[in-house]
């Protein structure tokens, strides 16, 4: 065991002594060498990290010790006037700025006019004589909230530096400690939902190093992520310089021992000490200022170091180091919290991860139930990271026709995933080509994967579509009838084997020639008629109203229950301050009651296993919360008129025939023009016949899907009685196969479930790529558009049109305010944003491609679309005025 080590209260009496025999003494100040990891609540990250790069060989620590968060406990503790004022900042929002600003003030004067108490001073002093009680400090906070997993605190408290003289370091300790309430700690800290309380406060006393250059290690790129490049941010004098900003930084990139990238600045501030103590800020001399801070020897050294320091945490870090005397000292180390997780492979092969949420539109994280019932379903090799679903390419790319098949598939989709996927085959040396690959072109040649003559068959059988829909609907009847049966582990294992069997169901080779041919056809119109008309995305229009869409039903089906209730001022008042889901029951007492439950119900029956986010089994339902309705119900009942479905429909439907029309009579004046009008009036009957289906498979999925998750809480709320849990959603922390052992043994590793429930906050933080390898180096793609206007934001041209209109920016469909007329600017939309489609007159979102969910329904109901746009929503401010280009595909901001 190793000895904690505690100072006494008067040095000239008592100095140290063991606290193995006491273990009810306070550790009021320890030194780095007698702290490890398990004191991170009383040294905060900073004074814990520094303790272990005391241990890691060759790796310079100035010395130094931490005065622990008890002391930082004593101060606040018993008085009144600190817990009334944290009192007060409990109650605040981000928004209060003015009454965080007040509150935080009045905290730090209190800590800092509050009396150190005598027996920590004494330590303090204890400590100060041993390390060198007349020389230079540095005073440093280190936090227990700081550099965790789901947040990154750093630099939100203060830093002083080159204090010198026991009273001045006393006073620089309070003023540390006092620093946990400057406005952006106490306004992050709320965002973040941390406890003020709860997040305490330790101070690094280190001895200071008087460098003639200092900066920042990463071990990965901080731009791209790649593990593999180490980034170097240097200049000259103390480190303060660049972490505050005051000056550019010379860049050094490094790669296995050599140098790849150096960029340097010129630079004409640095900060050094002062003599007498603290810092100044002084002109670099003229023939200094365009000078290579490190010689490319020290950059080399540097880098081992931090593989090094990398290695011993076993995470990529971000690392504070200093040259002094051709000596390098590491001041800190911290892991890097942005870093995107790199999915797991099992060897030391190169590899490239598509994600799977980008396709899906659902690009949120996923909680490992939901990540795990999705995985039971047959389909490629998938894998996981950060609670995103990827697909690894890296075997595709390895073949000429692979690489050919990647591109007609994805690559069509997703110009953005295109772009990403060309630069990693540039790089010839990362996933080199293999020769001779026979299997994989034969695949390519036919790339409906689909035998000629079936594809015959299909293209002439478009009834064909209708069969399929009823089929699927017998399949999920005798679900719900066969699994009211099942209970405990067969529960589990009947969920298993429905869905190994709902490939057999739903991807048989007609569904899969239905879509294909859908995705063809559309692709063949806008080729033909942009070559033959000189006409843009000609298929958008024919689009319009296509039989056997159930997604855009879904929006019509839900503007008719606005015509039940609109003639009742009763039913729409209720609608408007309801507070919870069970207001159903209570519409019945209203007049219009009664057929109105009936029509929600009816429409949830057939659509209330939707919501966002749907492929996420643990998501909320609309069954589950049928308030999530009501202010799109109330937006129809404003927006619109009675009868407003059936007109909608008509009238796309008069458009696309119209256009149709309009089309083949052009065709007919060119040479050939007869035989071309020919083939394209059969490309549109395919077309209109087969693009509605495209949004049937998810539907069948996410149906069962509910029928599953009903069936699974039945046995989570089993647990909960049990008190095996103590909510019956921590299941969803759980993943299919531990869940079911759960049943099984009665029991759970709870603190299995608050491990994830923690990893879920940090990933829901992270924005993941479309496109990362293996090293983490997230490749970004770029669009490239002719013309584009100056200050346009570019994207793809889903749904053909120009409109303007209000910006309306919504991240999360429950409560969208959406008037008439409105453009929707979001991250994503699926299916479940399909009713707000019915309000608006333009679509913009992050993500999406030419054939996803939101793409197909702006289509059908005639929505000009740009989907794609990087950053979208933090590029566009609700309520402005915007151009939504949707022919040539992008935004403008009037």
């Amino acid at each position: 065991m190793i000895p904690y080590i505690f100072g006494i209260a008067h040095p000239k009496k008592r100095r140290c002594m063991i606290l193995q025999n006491h273990p009810g003494k306070q550790l009021y100040v320890l030194s780095f060498k007698d702290i490890d990891r398990t004191k991170f609540m009383l040294t905060g990250s900073k004074g814990a990290n520094l303790s272990e790069l005391c241990k890691i060989e060759g790796i310079k620590v100035p010395d130094g010790f931490c005065i622990t968060t008890e002391a930082y406990k004593r101060i606040m503790e018993n008085n009144d006037e600190l817990s009334s004022l944290l009192d007060d900042l409990a109650h605040l929002t981000a928004v209060d700025r003015d009454s965080i600003h007040v509150t935080s003030a009045k905290i730090r004067t209190a800590i800092e006019t509050a009396p150190v108490p005598e027996d920590i001073a004494d330590e303090i002093e204890s400590y100060l004589s041993k390390f060198g009680g007349n020389d230079a400090y540095a005073v440093r906070s280190s936090a227990t909230a700081e550099d965790l997993p789901a947040a990154s605190f750093a630099g939100q408290q203060d830093t002083y530096l080159n204090i010198i003289g026991k009273q001045s370091i006393l006073q620089h300790i309070t003023k540390c400690q006092a620093s946990l309430f400057t406005d952006r700690a106490v306004t992050y800290r709320i965002q973040n939902n941390f406890d003020h309380r709860k997040v305490q406060l330790s101070v690094v006393v280190q001895k200071m190093v008087f460098p003639q250059a200092a900066g920042i290690l990463f071990t990965a790129d901080p731009v791209n992520g790649n593990r593999k490049v180490l980034s170097i941010d240097a200049g000259f004098g103390l480190g303060e310089a660049l972490v505050s900003g005051l000056v550019n930084a010379d860049v050094y990139k490094v790669r296995s021992g050599k140098i790849t990238d150096k960029k340097v600045a010129t630079k004409n501030l640095a900060i050094y000490a002062l003599k007498g103590g603290g810092t100044e800020e002084r002109e670099v001399v003229p023939e200094q200022q365009s000078r290579q801070v490190l010689t490319d020897d020290e950059i080399l050294q540097l880098e081992q170091t931090g593989r090094k320091i990398e290695a011993h945490f076993g995470q990529p870090q971000d690392i504070e180091w200093c040259l002094a005397e051709g000596t390098f000292y590491i001041v800190q180390s911290r892991p890097i919290t942005t870093l995107f997780p790199v999915p797991p492979a099992t060897d030391n092969q190169n590899h490239v991860y598509v994600s799977v949420g980008h396709q899906q539109m659902m690009t949120d994280a996923m909680k490992p139930l939901g990540l795990s019932v999705w995985l039971l379903m047959p389909s490629r090799h998938m894998d996981t990271a950060a609670g995103r679903l990827f697909v690894d390419v890296s075997r595709q790319l390895a073949s000429v026709a692979g690489r050919q098949m990647l591109m007609d598939t994805i690559g069509k989709s997703d110009p953005l995933i295109k772009d990403a996927l060309t630069t990693i085959m540039e790089r010839s040396d990362f996933i080199p080509v293999l020769q001779n690959d026979d299997q994989a072109q034969n695949a390519a040649d036919n790339k409906a994967g689909l035998p000629l003559d079936f594809r015959s068959r299909l293209e002439n059988d478009p009834a064909i579509v209708t069969r399929l829909i009823s089929s699927n609907q017998t399949h999920i009847e005798a679900l719900k009838q066969n699994i009211l049966t099942k209970s405990g582990p067969e529960l589990f294992d009947f969920i298993q084997e429905d869905i190994l069997q709902l490939r057999t169901v739903l991807f048989v080779p007609e569904s899969m020639g239905a879509i294909v041919t859908a995705m063809n056809t559309t692709l063949w119109i806008n080729d033909k008629m942009n070559e033959w008309l000189g006409e843009k995305n000609a298929a958008d229009a024919l689009s319009q109203s296509a039989p056997n869409n159930i997604t855009s039903e879904m929006g019509l089906d839900l503007m008719n229950v606005a015509d039940v209730i609109r003639p009742y001022p009763q039913l729409i008042d209720y609608l408007q301050h309801i507070e919870d889901d069970n207001f159903l029951g209570a519409l019945t007492k209203f007049d219009g009651g009664q057929e109105a439950v009936e029509t929600i119900t009816t429409f949830l029956d057939k659509y209330g296993m939707r919501c966002s986010g749907e492929i996420d089994i643990t998501k909320t339902r609309w069954s589950e919360q049928p308030s999530t309705l009501a202010p799109v119900i109330l937006s129809n009942i404003k927006n619109f008129e009675a009868g407003a479905a059936n007109k909608k429909f008509q009238r796309g439907l008069q458009e696309a025939m119209t256009k149709e029309q309009e089309l083949l009579g052009r065709l007919k004046q060119l040479p050939d023009g007869e035989q071309k009008a020919e083939e394209t009036k059969w490309m549109i009957y395919l077309l209109r016949s087969f693009i509605g289906y495209r949004e049937y498979p998810k539907y069948s999925i996410v149906s069962r899907y509910y029928i599953y998750k009903m069936a699974l809480l039945k046995e989570a709320n089993r647990l909960l009685q049990n008190n095996v849990i103590h909510d019956n959603e921590d299941v969803y922390y759980l993943t299919f196969q531990e869940f079911r052992e759960a049943v099984r043994a009665n029991d759970v590793d709870y603190q299995l479930i608050s491990q994830r429930k923690q990893e879920y906050k940090a990933y829901e933080k992270l924005t993941p790529p479309r496109v990362i390898t293996s090293d983490g180096e997230i490749i970004t793609g770029a669009y490239t558009h002719e013309n584009l206007p100056v200050s346009a934001i570019a994207g793809l041209p889903v749904s053909s049109g120009i409109i303007e209109g209000r910006a309306r920016v919504i991240l999360n469909m429950a409560g969208a305010n959406i008037e008439d007329g409105d453009i929707l600017v979001t991250t994503f939309t699926d299916p479940s944003w399909t009713p707000l489609f019915v309000s608006i007159k333009g679509l913009v979102t992050e993500v999406g491609g030419l054939m996803t969910h939101g793409a197909v329904i702006a289509r059908e109901y005639g929505l000009p679309a740009v989907v794609g746009v990087e950053n979208a929503t933090r590029l566009i401010t609700n309520g402005q005025r915007i151009r939504v280009n949707g022919t040539d595909g992008y935004v403008e901001i009037l």
